[in-house]
This record gives structure tokens, C-alpha cells and sequence, in this order.
């Protein structure tokens, strides 16, 4: 048996789709067709269900999915010790984190890293979703929610502060009634397929009967709808920039995260993995006063007071 086909097995299995399957392995529909057609040949069995929904596993289909997966999960096992024994730091890693913390922090310290670590290519995975180490979606992650499973080495280098914001302008056009930040005020906030995350539940939680101005499904969009004035929204401290950001409700009546460096255990000893994970560490987060546990900075208040 091929291990490359139990792969494309696993992949649709998975996704339930020969088109998404094909996408997710960068090949055509017609050759992840082909290699699960052999390895139900090899097998002599029916692994899916076809239909025109896409593809469903079958009852025998189920029990070689448990089987492939520990497959896999050797597989996965033995390329992540052989990727944990180098010593030099040169080659490809992948880190994963959500798309502000990679445009804000992560990008711009990247010249420097580069400078020290010519070497080492960095690939960057933006997603709110997380990656799974374990299946070397990822080398590192970078995350504010702290794992609870998983063979993984858990790092803190950080605290991430978050309070409400809205625009000078916006503020002025729309003052607030004394106790009553969001009277008669919009908000800016998550669609439903993010809001389990904390500042939508916050949000929701803290201010039901808030008018919603804009649903957004990313903090950047969130951010530029708050420079453009069309609301309040809940932003990390680090990343409300310019004058035109004024604090509305402080850090201390919100919440916080603090901020992981996630790295699956078998990798921690190569000398690439350990080069970023303390660069970011040591350099990024640190020379970041607000991530480094700090108070946010005081704002320059010219016509807007909030508290």
C-alpha cells in the first residue's frame, strides 16, 4: 500500500469534497479521483458513498480512517523528530498566528530576523481557525488562547490588553451620556461564525441592545471601521495607532489574553524553531510595552474626553 494514498484518503475523508481535497493537496480532481479509486481496488473495498453533496464515508470507509489516522499520526511523528535534530538554524518554518498579530507585530520585526537568520524562511498562516501542530499544519503558533491538548510546549511572552475605541470624530458628532458609554451610540463587531471569540462575547454579553453598525469577519476591517467613523469596536491596546483612536472603555473593565507561544515538543531542540520562538519572544513582544504587561499608553485628549 501507498502511503501517498492513504493521504489523499485521509484529505477527503476529511473534507468530504474531491474538489476541496484537491485544493487542500494541489492536485487535480481527477488524480485524488484516481488515487481513491486504487486504494479501494487495493483494499477491495468501497471506502465512500458518492453522491452529488460530495462523498461520504462508508462503514468500512469509517474503520480505515482509524487506522490511517495512526498512520498519520507515525508518520507525522517521525518527520517532526527528524525535523527536531538539526543544528543549525537554516531551512522553512511555519508559524501560525491570527492576521493582526501577523501584519502588526510578526511582519514588520521580520527585516531584523532576516538579518540575523538569513537561513531560515518563515511562512506565515494567518487564520482564525487553528492550525494543528500536531499534523504539521504549523512548526509554531502563536495564539491568546492557551492550549489544553496536545504533545506541546506552552511559552507566555506576553499580555495582551483590549479596550473600546472609537474615532475623534465619531465621538464628537455622537457624545456619551454621562455613565453610559454606548447610549445611543453604533458598534462594530463579528459575524456569527466568529463569535465565540472574546470580544464578541464580550461584547454581546456586556451591551445586548447596542444598534450594530457593521459585522465584520476580521479586526483589520473592524479597525478601518473605526477610523472611518462609523463606531465603537473592542481592540487589542496595541493596535489603536494615531490620535484619532480614542479610548471609550478601559482595559480594566474589558478583558485580556495573555499571549502563547505554542511549538509541538518534538520540535523544540532544532536550532530553526528555537531561533524565531525567541526572537519573538525576546525582541517582538518585549520591545512592545503594552504586550509586555504594561499599562496602555495615555492619549492626547484635545476635544474628546472619554473615561
Amino acid at each position: 500500500m501507498d502511503w501517498n494514498d492513504l493521504r489523499y484518503f485521509l484529505c477527503v475523508a476529511r473534507t468530504g469534497s474531491l474538489t476541496q481535497a484537491a485544493g487542500d493537496l494541489n492536485v487535480s480532481q481527477s488524480t485524488v479521483s484516481r488515487r481513491i479509486g486504487e486504494l479501494e481496488a487495493s483494499l477491495g473495498m468501497s471506502l465512500f458513498a458518492r453522491s452529488q453533496t460530495g462523498y461520504f464515508l462508508t462503514d468500512e470507509g469509517r474503520e480505515v480512517l482509524r487506522h490511517a489516522e495512526r498512520v498519520e499520526d507515525s508518520v507525522m511523528a517521525l518527520e517532526r523528530g527528524a525535523a527536531g535534530i538539526d543544528d543549525s538554524p537554516v531551512g522553512t518554518v511555519r508559524l501560525a498566528t491570527s492576521e493582526n498579530l501577523a501584519t502588526d507585530l510578526v511582519v514588520p520585526a521580520m527585516p531584523a530576523f532576516r538579518a540575523r537568520y538569513p537561513g531560515i524562511c518563515v511562512e506565515i498562516i494567518t487564520s482564525t481557525a487553528t492550525a494543528e501542530l500536531g499534523r504539521r499544519e504549523a512548526d509554531i503558533a502563536l495564539r491568546v488562547v492557551r492550549p489544553t491538548r496536545g504533545n506541546l510546549t506552552v511559552r507566555r511572552i506576553g499580555h495582551m490588553t483590549y479596550s473600546v475605541y472609537g474615532s475623534r470624530q465619531y465621538l464628537e458628532e455622537n457624545p456619551a451620556l454621562p455613565g453610559k458609554p454606548f447610549e445611543g451610540r453604533h458598534v462594530i463587531t463579528w459575524d456569527d461564525s466568529h463569535a465565540h471569540l472574546p470580544a464578541a462575547t464580550w461584547l454581546a454579553r456586556q451591551h445586548l441592545d447596542c444598534s450594530i453598525a457593521l459585522v465584520a469577519s476580521s479586526l483589520p476591517v473592524q479597525i478601518a471601521a473605526v477610523r472611518a467613523g462609523l463606531g465603537l469596536a473592542v481592540i487589542p491596546d496595541f493596535l489603536a495607532v494615531g490620535d484619532d483612536f480614542v479610548r471609550v472603555v478601559p482595559s480594566d473593565q474589558v478583558f485580556s489574553n495573555e499571549l502563547w507561544l505554542v511549538t509541538h515538543a518534538d520540535l523544540v531542540a532544532s536550532a530553526r524553531i528555537r531561533a524565531l520562538s525567541d526572537f519573538l519572544a525576546e525582541h517582538v513582544v518585549a520591545a512592545n510595552p503594552v504586550l509586555s504587561g504594561l499599562p496602555p499608553r495615555p492619549q492626547r485628549t484635545t476635544k474628546v474626553r472619554e473615561r
